[in-house]
């Protein structure tokens, strides 16, 4: 059967009354009980504290304007495609100079493709940009089935180019898109011509444990080595629930507004001084990224691929031939 390689153009147009209910179980949310102790909204040492989420769910009820950011997302070119039987969202920005590189940047959870909407005009000088989202991510749902996972995802990828013509691209990746974009340069090096990674410090913590640590490391080496590892072992505890038990933790995310914003917005708090401060980001780009997830019920479907990939029993392979930084 031949397969179906259209392109298929894309506007996002969430019904009204999908933002309605969103108002409407923010409104009834049932919050826990204060503990005392724990009112200082700048403390995430615990995770997410109850007053900032409080102020945060107010916002997304009373003040945040999804249509205003929907109309901000439509003004870039979009597309679905079907590759291996799973309908792909995918944004395409074209550079007005003819001799641009295409530009593949690969997005994950907690993040979604919003994460790049600022970057986007800071780059098509010299680049043509695509920016497909992960199975199960945003509008690249509902998932087709069991198995997606970084290399067939990478794959995907690759195809999903070529559909827009691009047969050599440079490609990038935060997160777990870094795991994707490394798979996609090891398995496909002809079609890539450099890779660039992104991640926080807290994925320093899988050397030597998920990926293999370099010989002749210094003992000042290896010391910041076991911190990583202590660190990620305190950052990551969603991980354990994403990569194992997907189906436990989904039904609570597709649920709950509140339980899907405290969940993302928590990822995204940064580190001061050993402790911890409320997220760098601004708020309205926060809410419309957890808006993206709550609208498509990604809460659960993106959990799904985390199992897959950790399932998956791939070895660690390490691109060839193509440069990377």
């Amino acid at each position: 059967m031949t397969q179906n390689t259209s392109l298929s153009p894309f506007r996002i147009d969430i019904p009204q009354d999908a933002i309605d209910d969103l108002h409407d179980r923010l409104t009834r949310t049932r919050w826990p009980l204060p503990v005392p102790g724990r009112d200082d909204r700048t403390d995430f040492s615990r995770g997410i504290p109850l007053p900032y989420l409080q102020e945060l769910a107010d916002h997304w009820r009373d003040g945040f304007d999804w249509r205003a950011q929907e109309r901000a997302l439509n003004a870039h070119e979009q597309f679905t495609t079907v590759v291996d039987g799973q309908t792909f969202h995918v944004l395409h920005v074209r550079s007005a100079n003819p001799a641009a590189t295409p530009l593949l940047l690969s997005d994950s959870w907690p993040a979604s493709f919003i994460e790049y909407q600022r970057l986007i005009p800071l780059l098509t000088d010299d680049f043509h940009v695509v920016i497909p989202s992960l199975p199960g991510l945003g509008f690249s749902n509902p998932l087709s089935g069991t198995g997606w996972d970084l290399a067939r995802t990478a794959d995907a990828y690759t195809e999903i180019m070529t559909r827009f013509g691009y047969d050599r691209f440079a490609a990038h990746g935060t997160d777990v898109g870094t795991g994707i974009i490394g798979r996609l340069a090891a398995l496909h090096p002809e079609h890539v011509i450099g890779t660039h990674f992104a991640s926080d410090r807290v994925w320093l913590g899988l050397v030597g444990t998920m990926f293999p640590a370099p010989d002749g490391l210094s003992e000042e080496e290896l010391a910041q080595l076991e911190a990583a590892h202590a660190a990620s072992a305190a950052e990551r505890g969603y991980i354990g629930m994403h990569n194992h038990r997907p189906d436990t933790v989904g039904p609570a995310l597709t649920d709950s507004p509140v339980g899907q914003l405290a969940w993302i917005v928590e990822k995204f708090k940064r580190r001061i001084d050993g402790g911890y401060g409320a997220p760098d980001v601004d708020r309205d780009q926060l809410l419309t990224n957890v808006s993206l997830y709550w609208f498509t019920r990604s809460g659960a479907s993106v959990a799904q691929f985390f199992y897959e990939s950790e399932h998956a029993q791939l070895d660690f392979v390490m691109p060839s031939g193509v440069r990377a930084g």
